[in-house]
């Protein structure tokens, strides 16, 4: 099991790789096993706690594959830094206002013309568990960061 500190140093070296990439490619399952992507803006770094948020609109269709399966992936890439990051998950529907005013950010009325008096506005968590990446600066062999909590074990 990784230390709070381990911890620490996997999310600090999963912000690094990922801190210049604004965009991911945000991929749900549906009810018969496919897998369906949308490029999505990350909103705010990850947090200590190991959690990534996105902005979306509650009444989506990923929402509501979500619903139905909580498993998600997130995929950054920079090929002008050879980095390539796969971010795999659960996610949730949160509609907490607090916290839609803590993380909103103005690029975001180009989706959400209203802003935060979007009447379906809404935040994806998505709960970190492994990250895959590819760093020129390391090797492409494949690193992992395993961030599962003691309850997933």
């Amino acid at each position: 099991m990784a230390t709070s500190t381990d911890s620490n140093q996997q999310i600090t070296k999963l912000r690094e790789l990922i801190k210049d990439i604004d965009y991911g490619m945000f991929t749900t399952v549906d009810d018969d096993g496919n897998l369906h992507s949308y490029p999505m803006s990350k909103s705010g770094e990850i947090t200590s706690d190991a959690t990534l948020w996105f902005f979306t609109y509650a009444a989506s269709h990923k929402v509501t594959e979500i619903e139905h399966h909580e498993q998600v992936n997130v995929s950054f890439s920079s090929s002008q830094q050879q980095r390539y990051v796969s971010i795999s998950g659960t996610a949730q529907l949160v509609e907490d206002r607090n916290k839609l005013r803590e993380l909103w950010k103005p690029e975001l009325q180009t989706w959400f013309p209203k802003g935060l008096d979007e009447p379906d506005i809404a935040l994806l968590k998505v709960n970190i568990n492994q990250v895959n990446y590819w760093d020129s600066a390391s090797s492409f062999k494949p690193q992992t960061i395993s961030l599962l909590t003691p309850s997933y074990v």
